[in-house]
């Protein structure tokens, strides 16, 4: 996740979506820098890397260039704290393919309430969601990143969030709850109902 190694060969991106069963749920567990230590059989048919190539990697390893680099600042600030976060994650298989996740963590911590593991599941995202507002927002601050630097991409989505009066999360929450809203009415009745029940904790079966 933070550690920059580039101890492997980076494969060249594709324009092409990986096949999977999106109802799936991809789960890792890393150390507190971010390595590798298991990857559930679906992570390892989504990325394309066998288990042996995973292993003592940093999560980076699938990270996607189209990605900007401070939605992982923020990430890596609020999971340094021992705060869950989700994040919508554009990831770079094997193949040179991509496929689009969200993130959620629970954070294990010794009897001196130091992180020792991160254990991280990850979603598929509604296409619709991405391609609407996701795609739109990382480009802009992908651009701002290379024009300017991190600062500012930093600087343009704290505005943006605060223009819509909404935290990252929040915002990608309302996202896929409005999605959901008008593909499964009869699922999601009420936003008070949800609310009680934890929308996350629904959405990852937790």
């Amino acid at each position: 996740m933070n550690q920059e190694s580039e101890s492997f060969n980076r494969p060249t991106p594709i324009d092409k979506e990986v096949s999977w069963d999106k109802t799936q749920v991809i789960m890792s567990k890393t150390n507190p820098f971010g390595i590798i230590e298991y990857a559930n059989e679906t992570f390892v048919d989504v990325c394309g890397y066998e288990d042996y190539e995973l292993m003592g990697q940093p999560h980076n390893i699938i990270r996607h260039p189209d990605m900007p680099r401070v939605i992982f600042k923020v990430l890596w600030e609020n999971l340094k704290k021992g705060n869950n976060f989700h994040a919508i994650v554009k990831n770079l298989a094997k193949s040179g393919r991509y496929y689009w996740v969200i993130t959620d963590f629970e954070i294990a911590k010794d009897q001196n309430d130091v992180i020792v593991n991160y254990f991280g599941r990850r979603r598929a995202v509604p296409q619709e969601v991405i391609a609407m507002h996701i795609e739109p927002l990382y480009k802009k601050l992908l651009q701002i990143e290379s024009a300017s630097g991190m600062e500012f991409s930093e600087k343009y989505l704290i505005g943006f969030l605060e223009e819509k009066k909404r935290t990252y999360v929040e915002y990608l929450k309302e996202l896929i709850y409005e999605h959901e809203k008008t593909q499964f009415t009869s699922q999601v009745e009420n936003v008070e109902e949800e609310e009680e029940r934890g929308f996350f904790g629904r959405f990852f079966g937790r």
